[in-house]
């Protein structure tokens, strides 16, 4: 991601915080499947994500996403895209079978004080 971006990131108003829980022994598959079909669809209707995790410690086998919006109008408009988009018929039929639970969290971000000096 470029450092605009990065910057541009961090001053979202809302995260879309995902959480997938990959069947065991299929992670490499299914990042593979998600990276193919799914990626190109979302940069093309969510923009750029803020990033992209696999557990290490704690519950396994979970994919984690990040994606920011400017606003829940923001939000809602490119979900509708997304899931308006043929492409994503072909990354779901692709990774049948490969997850086993989804959470979705719509988060929003909060200013501390303390780190507006920083």
């Amino acid at each position: 991601m470029p450092p605009e971006a990065v910057i541009a990131a961090t001053t979202k108003a809302l995260v879309d915080h995902r959480i997938y829980t990959i069947v065991p022994r299929r992670m490499g598959e299914f990042v593979a499947a998600f990276d193919r079909l799914a990626m190109p669809v979302l940069l093309r209707t969510l923009g750029h994500p803020l990033g992209f995790w696999i557990t290490q410690v704690g519950p396994q086998n979970q994919f984690v996403h990040l994606w920011g919006y400017d606003s829940l109008a923001d939000y809602e408009a490119r979900c509708r895209a997304r899931d308006a988009d043929p492409g994503m018929a072909e990354y779901f039929k692709a990774t049948v079978g490969m997850i086993a639970e989804q959470e979705t969290r719509l988060i929003r971000r909060v200013e501390l004080a303390s780190l507006k000096a920083l």
